[in-house]
């Protein structure tokens, strides 16, 4: 079944919200803040279907640094029943392309120190490690990822 990105919208919310607690339990954003990005006009969302259903999300916002537009990745969540087939690396793909297009020329994530199958996604991506976020999940410590655009 193909896999489609889309843009998210505020109609998804049941569904995003779902997926982020499946994902990341107690480190979840709440409803409530996902709300707010699926609104924020700084915010890009999108979702990934199969077979017209909300498998995936990712959501990324755009900001000024030193004069240059960086991207910067919130949160990428994939239903832990539809991991390891791409749906990730489509969502992170199709937002660096976005992020490019509105004149990024950096695109940032945060990640888990113990999540491997992120890490090694985002390493097959081109990102590099550039910094260690201290307890930045609760108890565990966070990798600053990034990547150049150009």
């Amino acid at each position: 079944m193909p896999i489609t990105i889309e843009d998210a919208s505020a109609r998804h919310l049941e569904r995003l919200y779902e997926i982020e607690m499946e994902c990341f339990k107690k480190e979840a954003f709440t409803k409530q803040q996902i709300a707010q990005l699926l609104q924020n006009s700084n915010s890009i969302s999108l979702v990934a279907k199969e077979d017209g259903n909300i498998i995936g999300f990712i959501i990324g916002a755009l900001f000024m640094e030193d004069g240059n537009i960086v991207g910067h990745v919130l949160t990428i969540d994939v239903s832990p029943s539809h991991r390891r087939k791409g749906v990730g690396l489509k969502l992170l793909q199709e937002m660096e392309k976005i992020f490019r297009d509105k004149g990024a020329k950096v695109c940032r994530l945060e990640v888990r120190e113990d999540n491997v199958a992120a890490i090694s996604l985002y390493r097959k991506l081109g990102y590099r490690k550039v910094g260690m976020l201290k307890h930045y999940y609760g108890e565990a410590h966070g990798i600053l990822f990034e990547k150049n655009l150009l």
